[in-house]
């Protein structure tokens, strides 16, 4: 049971990371093609994990030696929700595409249903619904509506949510694969990145020197760490607890972007960081079932 609570505490340390994504954003000068801007913070995440490996005495080859399965959920989770978030943004007001992606909270706590000795209670199903209810409150208070003209892109929004909630869930199907190896996966996702910005965008470089804090703390942070302790989270903790702290991002990332006088404390930020942590108070007095007991096999890290 200790093994798992702290691989909980470990997948939560993402939360806390991508609390910061649009505060860092923000520094970045929103100047940067995204596509550019993927392929400059995956980047960084890669050399991250190289320095780690540097540190250990090898270069980190063996690590990419994983089946077809490990590569195809690593690389497709990571580059696939990116790529399809950014054209969902193309074809549909940001803020609905926002409250359609931020489904994938609910969808992994659904969907660990299905992994092999998990068990979904009904606190997690109502502890991820409470959160939900908070993270629309405070995303769609700005909201235009749905219309019917935008359909394309609210589907290609729910295709991401689908897309990040069946890589974490999968990601317990390969969970004999070491999380350094996400750090190959961070590489190819870069260089598809920066691929797709070759051929469809104009390359702009940060012009201030806070702009440069802005992108290397992306990558440090919530594009690098973020996904190597949420890799080792959802392999070994309580995923359906995890998915339901994970709409505490967007309330981090609000009130941060206040704290740095970028926005205002609101009646309706105010109602969002309630039920957001009354569900997250619901899904963690869950008992845990029986995919909750301690694995046989020593997790690798």
């Amino acid at each position: 049971m200790a093994s798992v609570n702290g691989a909980t505490w470990i997948g939560s340390v993402s939360i806390l990371l991508w609390g910061t994504l649009a505060l860092l954003t923000k520094l970045s000068g929103g100047e940067i093609p995204e596509f550019q801007l993927m392929a400059m913070t995956f980047g960084i995440a890669f050399v991250l994990m190289c320095v780690r490996w540097f540190r250990a005495g090898h270069a980190g080859v063996k690590y990419l030696r994983q089946s077809p399965l490990a590569w195809a959920i690593g690389v497709v989770g990571l580059f696939g929700y990116h790529f399809a978030y950014f054209k969902a943004m193309t074809l549909a007001p940001a803020v609905e595409v926002s409250l359609l992606a931020y489904l994938w909270p609910l969808l992994i706590v659904l969907l660990s249903a299905l992994l092999p000795g998990e068990s979904l209670r009904a606190q997690h199903i109502i502890g991820a619904l409470l959160a939900l209810a908070g993270c629309w409150l405070l995303i769609g208070k700005n909201a235009d509506g749905f219309v019917w003209a935008n359909l394309p892109g609210y589907l290609v929004a729910l295709l991401c949510a689908l897309i990040w909630s069946c890589y974490s869930v999968l990601s317990r199907l390969v969970r004999s694969v070491p999380t350094d190896a996400v750090g190959w996966f961070c590489g190819v996702t870069a260089i598809l990145a920066l691929i797709c910005h070759l051929l469809w965008e104009q390359t702009v470089w940060p012009q201030e020197l806070v702009q440069w804090v802005g992108v290397i703390g992306l990558g440090l942070g919530p594009v690098g760490i973020a996904f190597f302790t949420w890799d080792y989270g959802v392999k070994h903790g309580n995923i359906q607890l995890l998915g339901t702290l994970a709409y505490g991002a967007p309330l981090i990332s609000v009130i941060l972007l206040i704290l740095a006088g970028y926005g205002e404390a609101t009646v309706a930020v105010i109602g969002a960081s309630i039920l957001i942590v009354i569900g997250s108070l619901v899904a963690s007095r869950a008992r845990n079932g029986p995919g909750a007991t301690p694995h046989a096999k020593k997790p690798q890290s």
